[in-house]
């Protein structure tokens, strides 16, 4: 776990090689995280996701990072909660399994993430906590391209979830 860390903060303001956006399917921004990126990233980031054509739940797409300090976002798409029986944990698993993939596949050293699916899209903070610590554990562990995962996460609750998993 030594190469996976823990801040409380703006994801938009992170000096990672890439960090990940929890988009809707269309890309072209919304509320929340997606809303804060685009907006700290500039008109640009919306004319490279219009020409991206849309996301599936659980995939992730690349585009520059713009106006963000972040020389790339990952775009990524979680599971909308409808109660965990119609394959919402796996979705959200390889929503994070296909934004690591994707930063090996372009060489990015540096990752962070915010907190996939427990906005809006009401996925239980602690179950997708797990999900995510668990994917990007597992991940690393066959991986030495990436040199540190960051959880970057906005709100007390969430910090504290994520503080006690990954016992800090």
């Amino acid at each position: 776990m030594d190469r996976i860390q823990l801040l409380q903060g703006d994801i938009t303001e992170m000096h990672v090689d890439a960090i990940v956006n929890a988009a809707n399917r269309s890309l072209l921004g919304g509320g929340g995280v997606d809303g804060a990126i685009h907006r700290a990233a500039g008109s640009k980031l919306l004319e490279a996701c219009k020409k991206l054509d849309g996301c599936e739940t659980g995939e992730a797409k690349i585009t520059l990072g713009y106006r963000l300090p972040a020389r790339y976002v990952i775009h990524t798409v979680g599971p909308v909660w409808h109660g965990g029986q119609i394959g919402e944990p796996e979705q959200l698993a390889s929503a994070y399994y296909n934004s690591l993939k994707l930063a090996k596949e372009h060489q990015l050293a540096t990752i962070a993430f915010p907190n996939i699916s427990t906005g809006v899209y009401a996925f239980p903070k602690r179950q997708a906590a797990e999900i995510a610590i668990k994917t990007v554990a597992d991940f690393l562990k066959n991986d030495t391209s990436i040199e540190e995962v960051t959880f970057c996460v906005y709100d007390d609750e969430n910090y504290e979830i994520y503080e006690q998993l990954l016992e800090l």
